[in-house]
């Protein structure tokens, strides 16, 4: 849905994504219900951004902020994460979906040929509830296609071409296999030279000569250095694996379609798809801060030990490592912290300063991606700008990436570069800062900025209030989620589920009946 942009590098891709979460039923035969806190939706985040969020209280903000993390296990959809790429993880779902390539090719065809049935129907479909009905179907059927070309593609490209997969398949599956093996011996070498280092670190704190340092430590060097030998040989074996690769690749590169295929294998890790253990390894790249800087720390913990904890965790640092205090008072202090707060108590200090320590444990393990879940609404305003503007400088100084959601729109107009506006699970509008507050083209996006308190005196001015309540999550309305409450709504509103589309540069709208200036 988002368009591909040149001129800035892909962090996360969220494609159809969907969060329900059931409710309990009544009797067994009753109808299984479920809050669809999110539905449906798309958006590109783009490397050292900050998107914001906003929208009103329940409509799937923070959800969505705790689904890209994956704290929520998606219910349906992709969300692409490109701050690594598959072979430097090696995550075991891209072996089960190499070794299934011709099945999997198979229901492909079968998806793109249904499509085609559907297409075919809607343009025949008369105006009215058939041809309403017949472009719901033809939707559905288009997304099952986009997704099934997208799981095989994203791997391997051009051979999608192939007639043969199976043969395809082989040599994939022996060159993933040496990737897996080679991204274990990485994980262990990382985590045996963190042992080294704190060692190294440990015994120069107790005194100990260059000689007797490097007889403790000899027995470990030699492990790692054994463990590097092998995983030489094993790149060197991958290399040769992929020139074979590239060499059969070669025969389908003058074909009309091979740009169209290959053009989608990215190298992004599909975090929907990771196993647990992976995707707790992937939390050193995506953190959150929360809102409440209360109940989010430990009581039972020092600030130290607050923010050691993922450090420890991660193997960035081994616990005898003497670097890893001075690390850790460098980030205080670049929260704006003093150094000598590190054995106190989380008790002992005011919501802000808390809110400044929540900050700390998550940029101490340097991540790609932070969601900021409503992280300034439970301070006094007067600290607000001050924790906004810590954020600002720590997103300078570290190249962050934030999602800020907030309900607050002069919050989120002072800190976003783009916006997203939600209404009831979707994004009904995304665009640059500037761009939406001036022009907004969603009439729920006008409605809310007409809300915002001002100052300012003009009687030519006209306020919409928006009147009635947020429909129930459970059974939304049908079409448009908002034409209930919009005073721009046709038939079509209530009967067809608008387009999430590109209407201007980089504004992207999802209504039938868009504002224009």
């Amino acid at each position: 849905m988002v368009k591909e942009n040149k001129d800035k590098k892909l962090l996360l891709r969220v494609e159809n994504l969907k969060q329900y979460f059931p409710l309990k039923k009544t009797s067994i035969r009753a109808e299984q219900l479920y809050v669809r806190a999110n539905d449906d939706v798309s958006i590109d985040i783009y490397e050292g951004e900050t998107l914001g969020l906003v929208g009103e209280s329940g409509c799937g903000k923070s959800t969505l902020g705790r689904s890209l993390l994956q704290l929520y296990k998606q219910t349906d959809g992709r969300t692409i994460f490109y701050g690594k790429t598959i072979d430097e993880m090696a995550p075991k779902y891209v072996l089960d979906i190499l070794k299934k390539l011709p099945s999997l090719k198979r229901e492909y065809l079968e998806s793109a040929k249904k499509e085609t049935e559907l297409r075919a129907i809607y343009e025949k479909a008369q105006e009215g509830d058939d041809q309403y009905r017949a472009l719901e179907k033809l939707r559905a059927a288009e997304k099952t296609a986009k997704d099934n070309l997208l799981d095989m593609a994203q791997l391997i490209g051009g051979f999608m071409l192939a007639e043969d997969l199976q043969a395809v398949s082989e040599i994939l599956v022996n060159e993933y296999e040496a990737s897996i093996n080679a991204h274990k011996l990485r994980v262990k070498i990382a985590k045996e030279t963190v042992k080294l280092e704190g060692l190294k670190s440990s015994l120069k704190e107790k005194g100990q000569s260059e000689a007797a340092i490097k007889k403790e430590t000899s027995a470990l060097e030699a492990k790692i250095a054994e463990q590097s030998k092998e995983l030489n040989g094993v790149d060197k074996n991958i290399e040769l694996i992929k020139s074979k690769i590239e060499s059969m690749l070669d025969q389908y590169r003058s074909h009309p379609d091979f740009d169209k295929y290959h053009k989608l294998r990215d190298g992004g890790i599909n975090l929907t798809k990771l196993t647990e253990l992976e995707m707790r390894s992937m939390r050193k790249d995506l953190q959150l801060i929360f809102q409440d800087p209360y109940s989010s720390l430990n009581p039972r913990l020092t600030v130290g030990q607050i923010v050691s904890e993922g450090l420890y965790a991660h193997d960035i640092f081994d616990k005898r490592d003497k670097n890893a205090q001075e690390y850790i008072l460098e980030t205080l202090e670049k929260c704006g912290l003093a150094k000598y707060f590190v054995h106190r108590y989380p008790h002992q200090f005011s919501g802000g300063q808390r809110q400044r320590i929540g900050i700390a444990r998550s940029v101490a393990l340097q991540p790609k991606f932070i969601v900021c879940d409503e992280a300034v609404s439970a301070l006094d305003v007067s600290i607000q700008s001050q924790i906004i503007n810590l954020l600002l400088d720590l997103k300078e100084q570290e190249n962050l990436t934030y999602m800020f959601i907030s309900h607050d729109l002069s919050v989120i107009k002072y800190i976003s570069d783009r916006v997203g506006v939600m209404y009831l699970g979707n994004i009904v509008e995304l665009a640059p800062t500037a761009d939406l507050y001036a022009h907004p083209m969603h009439p729920y996006t006008e409605a809310l900025l007409g809300s915002i308190p001002t100052t300012d005196v003009d009687d030519n001015k006209k306020v919409y209030v928006l009147e009635g309540d947020i429909p129930s999550p459970i059974k939304p309305p049908s079409g448009c989620k908002f034409h209930t409450r919009c005073r721009y709504a046709t038939d079509i509103c209530k009967k067809v589920v608008p387009i999430f589309e590109e209407v201007t540069t980089d504004h992207f709208v999802a209504c039938h009946h868009k504002l224009t200036y």
